[in-house]
Parts: C-alpha cells; structure tokens; sequence
C-alpha cells in the first residue's frame, strides 16, 4: 500500500495557518485576583494558551514577556492540575488547588501542551515529552504510535497525564517537526495511518480519540471541529 508523507508546507503548517485558534470567547466572571470568598481561601484565576504558556487570565496582553516562566513554579502548579470539581466558576474547567488556594484555569485548548522532545535519561532509554514549558521538570514518555491528528485543522495530540483527561495538544512547531513522518493511506483528509520518527515506521493506534473527544467536550469545544 502506497503511503503519502505530509509536508508540512503543504499540509500542516497550511491549516495552522489557514484555521489559526478562534477567538475565547469573552468571560464576563465578576472576580479579583487575591479574592478570599471566605476565611483564609485565596482565589487566582489563570489562562493557558495553545503553546502551553500559563497567564493570569486577565492579563491584557498574553505573550512571552508577561507568561509565567518559573520552571519550579509550573512544575508544581501542572502537577496539581485536575478537573474543577467544585460548584465555583465552571466556566474554568480546571483546578490547581495549592493549600487552601484555589487556581482557576481556562484555556485555549486542552490544558497540557507538550513543548519539546528529550532524549532518553540513560543509554538506551526511552525519549520523553516535555510539556508546559517546564523542561525535564514535567514529562510523559514519548509514545509515537499514540500521536493522533485531528485532519479538520491539523492539530496533533499525545497521550498525557491522566489527571487531566489522559491527552495533551502538540504545540504547532512541534507539530510541523513531527509532520514530517506522518503518512496518510487514505490522503490529506483522512487521519494519518503511520508515523515514521527516527527511522521507524509506527503504526499509529488511534486510540486517544475517544479520551480526546471527552476532554474537548469537558472544555467545551466541539469534537469534530471543520472550522477551528
């Protein structure tokens, strides 16, 4: 069977391009950063963009010079990240409780976004994703025949931590990095069937949709998005 590559001119970086990240719609929540609903419960409220870069969610301007960039920071603020559970703010599905602070988190699309590729910690080990810009601070292993791309706009996902859904967003150049290896049976609108990464071939399993399909839901995205 005849496999065609994606080039990333031609195909990945095309959609990014062409279907960039619509506009979050604006949240009218009445909140104060600091705020104390009660005694000594503090509440912050931050936002993730689709690169994986956290903000204060009423930053006027969200980019490199006003994201959080404390690795140690992230590392503990991603490690506690879960659903939000709780009957305050929904309209944040994520909670990073630390004590008895509370961190609402929105975000662009899903909340953990893988960054970088690491080499494997010994010979011989297996490659590491890292995510959210903390380095080797925050990682899952590295599963290619787990990546999955959602044809309608290009994006790319991996398995991730299961406290969050079990499935990250690969951020756009890594994406393109990765579009590379990824080959299609079926052409460029169907989901890729194999990924070649570093000389071998993977048959890629598809598994993540179903994990990927509930965790857009939760955050309130649609599942098959044609115009995204």
């Amino acid at each position: 069977m005849l496999y065609t590559p994606l080039r990333p001119a031609q195909a990945l970086f095309r959609r990014y391009l062409s279907n960039p990240v619509p506009p979050q719609p604006r949240f009218y929540s009445e909140y104060v950063q600091g705020q104390s609903p009660s005694p000594k419960v503090r509440e912050y409220f931050y936002y993730i963009d689709h690169q994986g870069m956290l903000y204060l969610d009423d930053s006027k301007m969200k980019n490199f010079t006003s994201c959080i960039k404390e690795q140690k920071f992230l590392r503990f603020f991603f490690s506690q990240l879960r659903f939000n559970e709780t009957d305050r703010y929904t309209e944040f599905p994520f909670l990073s409780p630390c004590g008895r602070e509370r961190n609402f988190i929105r975000c662009d699309d899903l909340p953990v976004v893988f960054t970088h590729v690491l080499p494997p910690s010994e010979p011989g080990g297996q490659q590491s994703l890292s995510y959210c810009h903390a380095g080797a601070l925050l990682t899952v292993p590295f599963e290619p025949e787990r990546l999955c791309m959602l044809p309608s706009t290009g994006r790319v996902y991996h398995p991730g931590p299961a406290r969050t859904g079990g499935v990250g967003l690969v951020r756009s150049a890594l994406a393109i990095e990765f579009s590379r290896g990824l080959q299609f049976a079926a052409g460029e609108h169907a989901p890729p069937t194999h990924f070649v990464w570093q000389g071998e071939v993977f048959r890629l399993t598809d598994d993540l949709v179903p994990a990927l399909e509930e965790m857009r839901r939760r955050c309130g995205m649609d599942t098959h998005p044609s115009d995204s």
